[in-house]
């Protein structure tokens, strides 16, 4: 209730506007940046844990404890599980899933705000090539494992850093602004085995939301489960796009399916197939 009074404020009336406007200055989300990867911002850990509710058990904790806040964000599980099926779509976070079909001139449409693949991309040829496509849209929740890997097997044949002004992706924004048009992202154009050529991308959110992947140079080969990279502290979304008629979900996951039309999913783990082995 608290969060939402605070968002209710600071994007639906004018002083609370006026306060965004500075939060999202360069030199405020440094600022909280360089805090939160302090020694000064431990105390925020048990706190944070608490009240999210964490499972712990399969957390590799540092000799000593997590040194900052972000370290304790950002950090690894002992074991992950990954499905090695060949031709399956594995989940590339933890998070709430949603598929959307791509028509027209819409790609998107989140709480209302709705988003075209041109403004998603800033590249109105390669939009172009996934309408009629499918976007998967994984939504980061703050109790979410902050990594993520590859979903699929391929090769990169594109790089892309968008930088914008950082904004909450809480639903009371996504109606206020067109977040996504906004904030920083990245992308990669992926020539995968099964599913064609698939984009991954990763949006950064309000202050920090610092995104941090790997570095793959073009035509470099990544592999299904392969860790891309994590975001540090801010809401966090990752969007696949992939072309007409490559993928079928898997549809045993739509009993999780929340009443936002959201799927639970975990990294790792089969959600798709291509149409030819439906």
């Amino acid at each position: 209730m608290r969060e939402s009074l605070i968002l209710w404020f600071l994007y639906r009336t004018v002083p609370g506007r006026m306060v965004l406007k500075l939060l999202v200055r360069p030199k405020v989300s440094e600022a909280a940046g360089y805090y939160l990867s302090s020694r000064a911002s431990k105390w925020i850990v048990p706190y944070y844990i608490r009240k999210y509710k964490i499972d712990m058990r399969d957390i590799d904790i540092p000799l000593g404890g997590f040194s900052s806040f972000n370290d304790f964000f950002t950090r690894k599980r002992i074991t992950e599980c990954f499905d090695v099926t060949y031709g399956h779509l594995i989940s590339p976070c933890d998070g709430l899933m949603s598929c959307i079909k791509i028509e027209g001139s819409t790609v998107l449409d989140i709480k209302n705000t709705r988003f075209t693949l041109n403004d998603l991309l800033k590249d109105r040829e390669l939009a172009g090539q996934f309408m009629e496509g499918t976007a998967l849209v994984f939504r980061l929740t703050p109790a979410d494992y902050h990594r993520y890997c590859y979903a699929a097997n391929g090769k990169v044949l594109q790089y892309r850093k968008i930088r914008g002004r950082l904004h909450c992706v809480r639903p009371i924004a996504l109606r206020a602004v067109p977040v996504f048009a906004q904030n920083s992202r990245e992308y990669q154009v992926l020539g995968t085995e099964n599913f064609g050529t698939v984009i991954q991308m990763e949006i950064g959110a309000l202050l920090v939301g610092k995104i941090n992947n790997r570095l793959s140079s073009k035509y470099s080969n990544v592999r299904r489960g392969e860790e891309k990279g994590y975001f540090e502290f801010g809401g966090s979304t990752i969007i696949m796009l992939f072309k007409q008629n490559k993928i079928c979900i898997n549809e045993s996951l739509y009993k999780r399916q929340n009443s936002d039309g959201e799927i639970p999913v975990h990294m790792g783990e089969f959600i798709a197939r291509t149409e030819e082995e439906r």
